[in-house]
C-alpha cells in the first residue's frame, strides 16, 4: 500500500498502453499485428518494471530542506529556498511542488529541473504575506523520474512548519540602515534645515561648502586663522508616541494588507527612526477601550516590547472611543509629547463626534492625525467617464475626496495637525512629519 500511495503512472506510460492495445485489436484483422502487440506489451511490462526497480531500489532516494527567515515580515517579499539532495546513483528528473500555507490560496508553486548523480540543486522563490499570525506549510512533494519516464516516485517532506509573521520588520531595517549612513533621502526622506535655536550646541568645527553661514563662530575663526562653525543637534529624549485604532474604520484593506497593517508598519519604523535620534518611543493601542500600553523608552529592548505588541494586534467592528483615549494619555504621559494619532474618518460627522477629545489632547501635547485617503476612489477621478455610470461614480468619489479635504481644513481649524495620505505612502509621510517636528522645535 505504501508503494501504491508513491506510485503514479505518467502519461507516456498510459500512451504506450493504449498502443499495445491497438495492436492487438488490430490483430483480429491481420493476424501479424496481434504477434507485434504482445511482443510490445512484454516490452512495456519489462520497461516498467526495470523502471520501477530504478526508482525503489534507494530507499531514501530523495531529501529536501525548505529554508527561510525565521519569520516573515507582513507586506514584504520574503524569500523562501527549497534545496533537493538526491541519493540515486544516475541521474533524476523531478518535479517540485510546495503545498504554501493556506493563506496565500495558492497550489501552482511548481519546480522543475534535472539532479545529477547524488547531486543538490536549490529551487528559490519569494512570497508575501498580507496578514499578521501564524502561517503553517505543508509537504514538500517531491516526484521523481528516471530517463525511462514511465513512472514517478512521490517523497512527501519537510512538512507542518510554522512560522509566524511580524510587522514589516524588513522595511525597518532598510531604514535603519538608511539611517545609520545618513542617507534617508534615497527613501524619499526630506532633508529638513534645522532651526537652531531650538537645536542643543554640540561641538565647533571647520566650515564645510554649504553650512549656514550664521553659525559661523567667529571668536573659533580668529583664534584658528580659519572659518570654524557651530554644530547644532536635535534635542533628545523628546517622547514620540503611536495611538493606534484598532476600530473597525481600520479595517479596510488596500493593496492587501489592511489600513491597520499599514499603520503598525509606520510606527514601526518611525519607533525606530526616533529611537536612533535618541528619542523615546511609546505605543498605546485603542478601539471602544484602550487594549495595549507601552511608555515611552529608549533601552533597547523597547523595539522588541513595539514589535511583539504590534505583532498580536487586529481590528474588531467596535466604534473608536476617544475619551479612553485621552484619559490613558493623560494617566501616561506627564511630559509634553510628539502624539502620531492613526485612524480614519469618513466623514466630518464621524471627526466631530471625537473632535473634543483630540483638542484636549492638544492641549498638553502635540497631535498628529493621520488619516487615510481613499486611493481606489481617488484613481477613479482620473479616469475619463465612458458613459452615465462612470458620471456617477465620478461624482460620488469627489464627493468623499472633498469630504476628506475638509476634515483636514477642520483639524487644523482647531489647532491639530493632519496628515491625509495614500497608504502606500504612509511610512515616508509619517517620518518627514516628525523631522519636520523636530527641526523646527516644536515639541
Amino acid at each position: 500500500m505504501k508503494l501504491l500511495r508513491s506510485l503514479y503512472l505518467r502519461r507516456r506510460a498510459f500512451a504506450a498502453g493504449w498502443a499495445v492495445v491497438l495492436l492487438l485489436v488490430g490483430g483480429y484483422l491481420w493476424w501479424p499485428l496481434f504477434t507485434v502487440g504482445k511482443l510490445a506489451l512484454l516490452v512495456l511490462v519489462l520497461a516498467l518494471l526495470a523502471d520501477l526497480w530504478l526508482l525503489y531500489r534507494t530507499p531514501s532516494g530523495m531529501q529536501a530542506t525548505r529554508r527561510t527567515l525565521e519569520r516573515w515580515s507582513n507586506g514584504d517579499e520574503n524569500p523562501v529556498s527549497i534545496l533537493l539532495h538526491s541519493g540515486y546513483p544516475m541521474p533524476v528528473r523531478v518535479r517540485v511542488l510546495d503545498e504554501l500555507p493556506v493563506q496565500f490560496q495558492r497550489r501552482d508553486l511548481v519546480f522543475e529541473g534535472a539532479l545529477a548523480p547524488w547531486g543538490e540543486r536549490t529551487f528559490d522563490h519569494t512570497v508575501r504575506p498580507v496578514e499578521r499570525g501564524v502561517y503553517r506549510y505543508g509537504a514538500v512533494n517531491v516526484f521523481v523520474r528516471t530517463a525511462l519516464g514511465l513512472a514517478e516516485r512521490r517523497f512527501v517532506l519537510d512538512r507542518d512548519r510554522e512560522i509566524a509573521v511580524y510587522p514589516a520588520y524588513l522595511e525597518l531595517r532598510k531604514y535603519e540602515l538608511l539611517a545609520i549612513s545618513d542617507r534617508l533621502t534615497l527613501a524619499g526622506i526630506k532633508r529638513v534645515r534645522r532651526v537652531a535655536q531650538h537645536a542643543e550646541f554640540e561641538r565647533v568645527r571647520d566650515y564645510v561648502q554649504g553650512d549656514d553661514r550664521r553659525t559661523v563662530n567667529w571668536k573659533a575663526t580668529a583664534r584658528r586663522g580659519r572659518l570654524m562653525v557651530n554644530q547644532y543637534q536635535d534635542e533628545k529624549a523628546q517622547q514620540v508616541v503611536s495611538l493606534i485604532d484598532l476600530g473597525r474604520v481600520m479595517k479596510m484593506p488596500f493593496r492587501g494588507l489592511s489600513l491597520l497593517d499599514h499603520a503598525i508598519n509606520a510606527s514601526l519604523v518611525l519607533s525606530s527612526i526616533a529611537m536612533h535620534k535618541e528619542d523615546k518611543a511609546g505605543l498605546i493601542t485603542f478601539s471602544d477601550t484602550v487594549r495595549d500600553v507601552l511608555p515611552p523608552s529608549r533601552q533597547r529592548v523597547q523595539m522588541r516590547r513595539i514589535l511583539e505588541t504590534l505583532y498580536a494586534q487586529d481590528t474588531d467592528h467596535r466604534e473608536t472611543d476617544m475619551e479612553a483615549v485621552y484619559g490613558a494619555v493623560r494617566r501616561q504621559l506627564s511630559q509634553r509629547s510628539l502624539l502620531m494619532l492613526y485612524s480614519n474618518f469618513e466623514s466630518l460627522g464621524a471627526l466631530r463626534r471625537q473632535l473634543p477629545y483630540l483638542q484636549r489632547l492638544a492641549r498638553h501635547h502635540l497631535v498628529v492625525v493621520v488619516f487615510f485617503l481613499n486611493t481606489e476612489l481617488d484613481d477613479d477621478l482620473k479616469e475619463r467617464a465612458g458613459d452615465l455610470g462612470d458620471v456617477y461614480r465620478g461624482t460620488i468619489a469627489r464627493k468623499y475626496v472633498h469630504e476628506k479635504r475638509l476634515i483636514v481644513r477642520e483639524l487644523e481649524r482647531h489647532g491639530l495637525i493632519a496628515l491625509l495620505v495614500r497608504p502606500e505612502q504612509l511610512t515616508v509621510r509619517v517620518i518627514n512629519e516628525y523631522l519636520r517636528i523636530k527641526a523646527r522645535g516644536l515639541i
